[in-house]
């Protein structure tokens, strides 16, 4: 994606895509700041809080976080039933290890960041992402890069959770055949990957290249999709890897592990995780 984002007066244009961007009022500037792997800026919006963008792209935000984090989370924990070891790649605010977290039955989760600045500003800036979740003891952070991470271990996991930045700098090794593969050789027999695979009307590439990988790896490979207002362009996507039947685990059992889980998520019900499979045509489209 372009990092070349222009502010003009309060305003900040995020020109993602060739032909279409975003912009965002800058209300004030709180932090701005670059690390070894990327340039890190945190501002305050009238709309969506506080926003963080990493090389001038929004990342998360405090307002419309919870869409991203909630979906990447509960679906697989949920469709799994019985995960107690989940791994994050990436997520270095904290949003998801939070929503992981959320889940009592989860008993250890491993969080491999690439950038510990990203961490350590996150918690000075964005305390309201991680909500304590780097002071939860279940939380074993290691700052690695996560390619190399997942090459190198040995421990397996019940569900994988792919939150990367885009394509390019860091992130792009994170969409590879290879890390995929590494991926799949770490999860526990029934295990769920998911990933973060941009909005595909925008980045079909991103997904057409990912599903043809997914699919050479697990019996069932898909996305499904939710709406977070400021990944601009449509539904965004997330990919779905599994060699179970996940998938298909009906809506009554889906809302029983709902109701005794005790979460009381914004976006994500039963429903809607089922809902979200349903894939409109230029989606399926993209899908090989």
């Amino acid at each position: 994606m372009s990092t070349d984002a222009k502010s003009n007066g309060t305003w900040v244009r995020e020109p993602l895509h060739a032909d279409y961007g975003q912009s965002l009022r800058i209300d004030e500037m709180l932090y701005d700041s670059e690390t070894d792997h990327q340039r890190l800026r945190v501002f305050q919006n009238g709309t969506f809080g506080r926003i963080l963008t990493l090389d001038d792209v929004v990342q998360t935000t405090e307002g419309d976080n919870f869409v991203y984090h909630e979906m990447l989370t509960h679906v697989p924990i949920l469709a799994h039933g019985a995960a107690k070891r989940v791994l994050i790649i990436g997520g270095g605010d904290g949003g998801m290890a939070r929503e992981v977290l959320r889940h009592k039955t989860v008993e250890h989760v491993t969080m491999v960041e690439i950038d510990a600045g990203v961490v350590t500003f996150s918690k000075d800036y964005l305390p309201m992402l991680s909500q304590g979740a780097f002071d939860d003891p279940r939380l074993n952070l290691v700052i690695d890069d996560g390619a190399a991470f997942m090459k190198q271990t040995d421990a397996k996991f019940d569900v994988i959770i792919v939150d990367s930045t885009d394509p390019i700098g860091p992130g792009e090794v994170l969409f590879t055949d290879s890390f995929y593969g590494h991926a799949k050789r770490a999860l526990t027999d029934g295990g769920i990957l998911v990933t973060q695979n941009g909005v595909p009307f925008m980045q079909g590439d991103e997904l057409t290249n990912t599903m043809r990988a997914f699919q050479a790896l697990f019996s069932d490979a898909t996305c499904y999709l939710a709406t977070v207002p400021t990944y601009a362009g449509g539904p965004m996507a997330f990919g779905w890897g599994t060699d179970s039947a996940a998938r298909q685990v009906p809506l009554e059992t889906l809302q029983a592990r709902f109701s005794e889980s005790g979460l009381a998520p914004d976006y994500y019900t039963p429903q809607v995780h089922q809902g979200a499979f349903a894939l409109p045509g230029y989606v399926l489209k993209l899908i090989p």
